[in-house]
């Protein structure tokens, strides 16, 4: 099959629904997604979506606190481009019907999260991504100019390659004409051919063992943006949420909202001592690195695989309402958050690097945009402020609308771009090889990089990813397309992307701490 339309959206987190939704206005859309329309990491943002809407809060103290956390690696002028506009993006969503959480005089309930100075989170209750993800569902199907096509799955982005054109890194003018895409379903490869694409494939936890994230969060876009030879940076900074529920045998890892640190939870190690105020004056509102940090050390000071989270000295109903999701989930492992204390471990939860865009939200290939955790904007530095992703979702998706909306009659389909090549592409009879492999990945990853890091066990990862990334080519390049030799190729390349960055990283910062460059570099600021 050979589809045109004239976006191509892959993903179908906040930030593609979200640009799908007003890109209609403009032409025909096709949502692609991998899984079912609400199988993204957005359905699993528990704490909520920051922006300043009252006072005393205002601008410059967002800007300040994102800056903080964000270690000075933030763009401060893409910062104040996102606080500034997140306010009207919030209304946005009020107008698609999200059912943020008010009080009883109608005003907003707005929360404070570790590293925030002012409360400023949006939420719905504890369970705010999925109220988001519902209400732009809702829309998405109603629209009669955006068309969804679940169970499919982005192979390549199409570019002048795939007309016999070689082109090397850091090529000028690359463009990007659509995607190949697998119908998971029909087992066959389709030629989508497209004026505007959009990368949202969202995170990629699933390169490390442990992970708050879905399981369809494997790092696909930025490892096609990647072989189509765009631009990436800053997959060094993984950030670990410090508190998931302590659960070995349950995948993804349950998410404890930092929110109920902001409503007063306090962090305590194994003996029950307050740690926290020894590494940080903000305490448990410290930004996440920090707080990840401090828990893994505990963990090595006292050999133990996790620590506590106390709510036990807060209001029990006061619990329950604010944090049913977190009360019901943890009541179900036999654990009564109002009078037992719970176990949590950092956990990958998201990554502040990806595919380099600029302001609207457009890569370094023509034509091609990357929305959300795929992309880096600028805003999160090296490290990212809690509830600061979804608010630049919806801020460059509508900001990519608007720069794309403008071009959208002056580009036309590449009807050159060949179909599909089955030749010489068979069945995979051991899944056993991709399964193994996988294992492998997040076992090397885990291992050697994780939330402290050197150069010996960065050297380690590299040589031991080399030798499966050979052997995952070779079997890719033999095999008829499915999903799970996708993903692992994928995972492959984003695992080396994060131990090349954090190699060439010669410091400690942010999220990416290394015991041989424990000193973060002047810049002379």
């Amino acid at each position: 099959m050979r589809k045109k339309t004239d976006f191509l959206v892959i993903g179908s987190g906040i930030a593609g629904l979200t640009f799908a939704i007003k890109a209609a206005q403009y032409g025909k859309v096709s949502v692609i997604t991998k899984s079912v329309l609400d199988d993204t990491n957005t359905r699993y943002a528990q704490g909520g979506i920051a922006a300043v809407f009252s006072e005393p809060d205002n601008f410059e103290k967002h800007i300040r606190d994102t800056l903080i956390a964000g270690d000075g690696l933030c763009n401060e002028e893409v910062v104040r481009l996102v606080v500034q506009e997140a306010p009207e993006r919030i209304k946005d969503l009020i107008d698609f019907g999200v059912p943020f959480d008010k009080k009883e005089d109608g005003t907003y309930d707005l929360a404070r999260e570790g590293g925030h100075t002012e409360p400023r989170i949006f939420h719905a209750k504890d369970k705010t991504g999925e109220a988001i993800e519902e209400t732009l569902i809702d829309k998405v199907r109603r629209d009669p100019n955006i068309e969804i096509f679940e169970n499919h799955f982005a192979i390549e982005i199409l570019t002048q390659h795939h007309l016999g054109i070689e082109i090397k890194k850091n090529s000028a003018g690359v463009k990007c004409y659509g995607a190949y895409v697998a119908d998971l379903v029909g087992q066959r490869v389709h030629t989508f051919l497209s004026r505007i694409t959009v990368i949202a494939t969202g995170g990629l936890g699933n390169v490390y063992q442990t992970t708050t994230n879905p399981e369809i969060a494997t790092g696909d876009g930025v490892a096609m943006v990647y072989r189509a030879k765009g631009v990436v940076e800053n997959m060094e900074f993984i950030q670990f949420h410090p508190t998931s529920l302590y659960d070995p045998e349950k995948k993804p890892s349950f998410l404890i909202t930092e929110a109920l640190r902001g409503y007063g939870a306090i962090l305590k190690n194994i003996a029950g001592e307050k740690f926290m105020n020894r590494y940080d004056s903000r305490g448990s509102l410290a930004p996440r690195d920090i707080v990840a940090r401090a828990i893994d050390n505990e963990l090595k000071i006292w050999g133990e695989d996790h620590v506590w989270l106390d709510c036990t000295h807060l209001d029990p109903e006061g619990l329950r309402n604010h944090f049913p999701n977190v009360y019901e989930h943890c009541l179900q492992r036999g654990i009564d958050i109002t009078r037992d204390m719970i176990p949590v471990v950092p956990c990958v939860h998201y990554s502040c690097g990806g595919i380099k865009v600029d302001i609207d939200g457009q890569s370094s290939i023509d034509r091609l945009y990357a929305l959300g955790e795929a992309s880096s904007t600028g805003l999160h530095g090296a490290n990212r402020l809690a509830s600061n992703s979804l608010i630049e979702a919806v801020v460059f998706s509508h900001r990519a609308v608007m720069s794309s909306a403008k071009r959208i009659g002056e580009l036309d389909f590449e009807d050159s771009i060949p179909e599909w090549d089955y030749k010489g592409t068979t069945h995979l009879e051991e899944m056993v090889l991709i399964t193994q492999s996988l294992k492998e990945v997040q076992t090397i990853m885990s291992n050697y990089v994780g939330i402290v890091r050197s150069d010996l066990r960065l050297n380690r990862a590299m040589v031991r990813l080399e030798i499966l990334y050979r052997e995952t080519e070779s079997l890719y390049k033999k095999s008829l397309i499915s999903k799970k030799i996708c993903e692992l190729r994928n995972l492959i390349n984003v695992g080396y992307l994060i131990i090349k960055m954090a190699m060439n990283r010669k410091e400690s910062i942010g999220l990416h701490y290394s015991i041989d460059y424990p000193k973060k570099t002047d810049r002379g600021i």
